[in-house]
């Protein structure tokens, strides 16, 4: 049985908390606003409407309210630097989770306060309280049309957010998003119409916010939820500024299966292992930024990360820089056939492990200009805090494991492991030719290790394979002291790993003191998961986890999330060029040119 819903928002610590929080600052507002509306003498004219003013005035309270919340998880450099920091205290890592729960929100509250609104307006006409008419309010003062603007505005961002809509036509979803700017507009300006007032006739005044505070009785929130929109307008002119930083494409490699290495340079750009960034190739997309997991280490002269070519942009990207089709079905063709480990042909594309270093001069073409902007994500410093570390990666999913296996290597030569004192990597795959995206290094992490015990490499694959394949291993697998399919001294499981089992004979191994030397069975020994991959093989491993637990092993999860499979944060360069952009739908693997990662702790 998984984890039901009503266990997991209520019985959980750290999520009971948020929605007390949540939900019960929503409420205090809503009662804040009716009740400063029902008991204020100066509108007893505009009280005479009763329950329908007192409803749109309290909703409309929570409305602003979070209007200055949705913004907030968006501000994704301060993230970066308040999350090591104050992660403790709040989830930071779940910014996009949150940034939901409050437009899921908004959407509950508009109802109410327009559908609120609707009945005023009806009973103003009806009475004269104001010698108006309905369809005056609406949609000649500046409150009704900024109201049916906005309202304009969420039926596009909230249709096109549909998980439907962004798999087959992500543009839609992503250019509509940024009629946000708008929105904050209309929000900010809303209550310039003036329709809380003591009087019959509205108290304009020439300037901003264009009516008088002594007749206008409003609460002017515009005040308060204008800052997280300054804020988050200030962040994205620094992060343009940012990106525009002296930036070169200098190496491009080629591995099977379609995936593409970009190795970058670019001296101002620092980050931590774990971490993603947005790539821009302007001879591709003039607007377009695309995530990706940075797949290198700190310590690396360079900065890296993986492509696969699934996708418009990605293939795109691979016909402009010569690694075309013809070019991956060649590797791949060579991957499938998996050869011998010292077996070298002829031929560019040898073993399984081979990539190809592109040549610009022999496409007679440069390498494309690209800009990086970032880092952004949460640190994987997480890692060492732990005594063992067990890091599942699904398909590309691998991609922010390979920088974290590498900062494990260079920590681990330097001697500053901190707590950890083991490793467990599964990799689950559906298919051979993408075990090259990263064998080299793996092979080079597994030949270092000069205890064997420190690092031990797991792999899956799930997909039936071929007559071909099944002959090579069947000849190459025995006494080798290789595996045939990634070369590595450990060997290939077939199949989906049986989580439970594994996490079982572990809690066993620990509580046993053989999984590691000189454990004291009454001390607690912490082992940190980090997932990264689907939804389904992440709920498997946490149950695992929560299974088996016990008072001498606390097993704890982390998913890396795979955002970018249902929501990109790529970004255009500016409002009109995004929305000049605005001409195709395309596939829904248009959505996965790469994999892009929110650090979400379950």
């Amino acid at each position: 049985m998984g984890e039901s819903w009503f266990h997991r928002e209520f019985l959980t610590p750290k999520r009971l908390a948020f929605n007390v929080f949540f939900y019960g600052s929503h409420l205090a507002f809503f009662v804040y606003g009716w009740h400063s509306q029902a008991t204020n003498n100066k509108l007893a004219a505009l009280n005479g409407l009763k329950f329908s003013v007192w409803t749109s005035r309290g909703a409309g309270l929570v409305l602003a309210y979070d209007g200055g919340l949705i913004l907030l998880p968006m501000l994704r450099n301060i993230i970066r630097v308040i999350r090591p920091k104050l992660t403790w205290l709040f989830p930071a890592d779940e910014n996009i989770w949150f940034h939901r729960q409050v437009a899921y929100s908004m959407a509950f509250w508009a109802m109410i306060h327009t559908t609120a609104h609707y009945v005023n307006f009806i009973n103003v006409e009806r009475t004269q309280v104001r010698p108006q008419l309905a369809l005056q309010i609406h949609y000649t003062q500046p409150g009704g049309i900024t109201g049916h603007f906005m309202l304009l505005i969420m039926l596009l961002m909230y249709t096109t957010a549909h998980h439907k809509i962004r798999n087959q036509c992500f543009e839609a979803f992503w250019y509509t998003h940024h009629l946000a700017f708008f929105f904050m507009i209309g929000l900010y300006t809303h209550a310039t119409g003036c329709f809380v007032r003591d009087s019959a006739n509205p108290d304009y005044i020439p300037t901003f916010p264009f009516y008088s505070t002594e007749h206008c009785l409003g609460y002017e929130s515009w005040r308060f939820i204008i800052w997280p929109g300054l804020i988050y307008f200030g962040e994205r002119v620094y992060r343009e500024i940012r990106a525009r930083r002296a930036t070169k494409l200098s190496k491009l490699l080629v591995h099977p299966s379609g995936a593409m290495e970009l190795r970058i340079n670019k001296p101002s750009f620092k980050y931590t292992a774990g971490q993603w960034l947005f790539i821009q190739v302007p001879d591709v997309s003039r607007w377009q930024w695309h995530p990706f997991t940075i797949t290198s280490a700190p310590e690396d002269p360079y900065v890296s990360v993986h492509i696969r070519q699934v996708g418009d942009w990605t293939q795109a990207l691979g016909e402009r820089v010569g690694a075309g089709p013809s070019v991956v079905a060649a590797l791949t063709q060579a991957a499938m056939k998996g050869g011998e480990k010292d077996e070298k042909d002829d031929t560019l594309f040898g073993s399984r492990g081979d990539f190809v270093e592109l040549d610009p001069s022999s496409v007679n073409r440069s390498l494309p200009v690209t800009r990086i902007d970032g880092p952004y994500g949460a640190p994987a410093e997480d890692v060492f805090n732990v005594e063992i570390a067990v890091l599942v990666g699904a398909g590309i999913g691998v991609t922010p494991f390979a920088s974290i296996l590498k900062h494990i290597w260079y920590r681990q030569r330097s001697g500053h492991l901190g707590s950890l004192r083991r490793v467990e990597f599964f990799w689950i795959c559906r298919d051979a030719p993408s075990f090259g995206w990263f064998q080299s290094l793996l092979q080079e992490v597994e030949a270092a290790q000069a205890d064997p015990n420190f690092l031990r490499i797991n792999i899956y694959l799930t997909q039936k394979i071929g007559d071909d394949m099944l002959w090579n291993i069947a000849v190459n697998d025995a006494g080798a002291d290789y595996d045939p399919l990634t070369l590595l001294r450990s060997r290939t499981m077939f199949g989906r790993p049986d989580w439970k089992s594994i996490y079982g004979r572990m809690r066993q191994a620990i509580d046993s003191g053989q999984y590691l030397p000189g454990t004291n069975s009454e001390l607690k020994t912490t082992v940190g998961t980090y997932f990264c991959g689907p939804t389904p093989i992440a709920k498997a491993i946490k149950e695992a986890t929560v299974q088996n637990s016990s008072a001498s092993v606390n097993f704890t999860f982390a998913k890396v999330s795979f955002e970018g499979r249902e929501v990109q944060f790529c970004y255009a360069d500016i409002y009109i060029g995004a929305l000049l952009s605005f001409v195709s739908c395309t596939a829904a693997t248009h959505l996965r040119p790469g994999a892009i990662y929110v650090f979400y702790v379950g």
